[in-house]
């Protein structure tokens, strides 16, 4: 597995591991990488410093895993949940990981986490070789001394199974938002956040196949992307690999919807594209829209690569809470707005499901009102029911 080294060396001070398999120069990027995560960690972030240190370790961990995997991916470790969408032996990995990692480092009893995978598939007879594919993905991670056994890798998956709500402390994950951008080779997150009494506290977005120098890089530019917010402590986005130093970003300022450009789901199942286009010919926007799958939208909205994020779903669907946790804070620290079709925040106390208006919007706060009304005109239109 190619490395991200450097972050097994930062974690190796709390936890037993010895560090990944990887080159010397991965190692030293790393190096440098867990020094920014120790930079970023003791900068005021609101009362969530050791919160924040021990989510970008996890997070990063998760996304050494998935891009060795999506480099590697092969057709017999793919497999279909109940509901026909694609889930690979790296969702249930990265969640493995991400569950294990913070577990440990938390006071022995108060770990909770609403997740999006759990076990009951694997724990099937034809589920067996999948299960041994992910548990020698998640020991090629920790050194040996640190093995788990399938049961261990299992026990960290269903530790997903909270319900959340408006008491307490729950971390919210998706393992990898974006499974078929993940099945493609392009754009995916792991998407982790913070409640605190029903409020997203802390949200981290790990998008290794994002280019640091924006959307419109032309492909020479270093890709791998950790944005990390903690309210009312702003945004700041990470080279992955540690190779530049972190700095802090800003939605778009834009005031004009005409100049904005507005991204959206790449597939047309997830959100209705003809309903997007409607709004955007409202907004009198001429660019084309930008397609892309996961949370990875929300990054490229929180450093201003696109000034309008429109997502609708399809009648009859319910929005999970992993799906946009983290991504909400990261625009919301870096300056921007995101609610529901309605105008009104997102609620994130009610257990594992959004319950909202017809869809969700993030802009800056410069357009919302020229959105809000575009899409309160194009949604009571007849022809978008």
């Amino acid at each position: 597995m190619t490395g991200y080294g450097g972050i097994s060396i930062l974690v190796a001070k709390r936890l037993p591991y010895k560090g990944f398999v990887g080159s010397a120069l991965s190692r030293a990027r790393a190096r440098a990488s867990g020094a920014a995560i120790a930079r970023m960690a003791s900068t005021g972030t609101g009362g969530y410093d050791f919160e924040l240190k021990i989510a970008m370790e996890a997070v990063t961990l998760a996304c050494g895993l998935t891009k060795s995997v999506q480099r590697k991916l092969l057709e017999n470790e793919t497999q279909s949940k109940t509901d026909n969408s694609p889930v690979t032996i790296a969702d249930y990995g990265s969640q493995a990981v991400v569950s294990w990692a913070l577990e440990r480092q938390l006071p022995a009893g108060t770990f909770s986490m609403i997740a999006e995978e759990d076990s009951e598939d694997l724990r099937k007879e034809d589920g067996k070789a999948m299960l041994q594919r992910i548990t020698e993905l998640v020991n090629s991670i920790p050194s040996k001394d640190a093995l788990l056994s399938s049961e261990d890798v299992l026990c960290a998956i269903d530790r997903g199974k909270a319900e959340g709500g408006a008491q307490g402390r729950h971390w919210v994950l998706d393992p990898i938002d974006g499974t078929k951008g993940f099945l493609r080779g392009e754009q995916y997150a792991i998407a982790l956040a913070l409640l605190d009494q029903g409020s997203v506290v802390l949200g981290v977005l790990g998008c290794p196949n994002l280019p640091l120098s924006g959307l419109s890089d032309d492909g020479s530019s270093p890709v791998g992307c950790l944005f990390t917010a903690v309210r009312g402590a702003g945004t700041t986005l990470h080279p992955i690999d540690g190779s530049l130093q972190p700095r802090k970003v800003r939605v778009s300022d834009l005031s004009d919807p005409a100049l904005a450009a507005f991204c959206e789901s790449y597939e047309s199942a997830h959100s209705k594209h003809d309903l997007t286009s409607g709004i955007a010919k409202m907004l009198g926007v001429t660019a084309s829209p930008i397609r892309m799958d996961s949370q990875a939208k929300y990054g490229a909205m929180a450093r201003g690569d696109a000034a309008i994020y429109l997502r609708f779903p399809h009648k009859g669907y319910r929005e999970k809470i992993w799906d946009h946790a983290a991504g909400s804070i990261v625009v919301e620290e870096a300056g921007g707005v995101v609610v529901d079709a309605a105008g009104r925040a997102l609620d994130f106390s009610k257990g594992r499901y959004l319950d909202l208006d017809t869809g969700i919007i993030a802009t800056n706060p410069s357009l919302l009102t020229a959105v809000l009304t575009a899409v309160e005109t194009c949604v009571g239109s007849k022809s978008f029911l």
